[in-house]
């Protein structure tokens, strides 16, 4: 089981990136996935998830209405759509997956696989 993250860069603020993270070893859509984030000497955040049950998402409060999650089941890929960056953004986003059929957004010990880190730097 891998996942392998990918698209973090450098943007200035108002600008978008999109996040990537392919699965090998397993089909995503039966799994709950989520992005989080990270920012050092900061707790892990939860940024938005999707449940294998329904396919709802969640999103966290500081990140409603700029970014999308969303996944490819024939890539088997996942996307976090980070649009109208903000310098508060600037964080190692991660992606994560779990066997569970339903996603939280905890501080990410719901989720037993991660893929590595991608940096994502929002200049002012």
């Amino acid at each position: 089981v891998q996942l392998q993250a990918s698209g973090g860069g450098l943007v200035q603020t108002g600008g978008s990136l999109r996040l990537s993270c392919t699965a090998s070893g397993f089909t995503l859509a039966d799994y709950a996935i989520a992005w989080f984030r990270q920012v050092p000497g900061k707790q892990r955040e939860g940024v938005s998830c999707i449940s294998s049950a329904d396919g709802s998402t969640r999103y966290a409060a500081s990140v409603k209405g700029r970014f999308a999650i969303s996944r490819d089941t024939a890539k088997n890929t996942m996307y976090l759509q980070m649009n109208s960056l903000k310098p508060e953004d600037t964080a190692v986003y991660y992606c994560a997956a779990d066997t569970a059929r339903l996603c939280i957004l905890d501080s990410g010990s719901w989720y037993n696989f991660w893929g590595q880190g991608t940096q994502v730097t929002v200049s002012s």
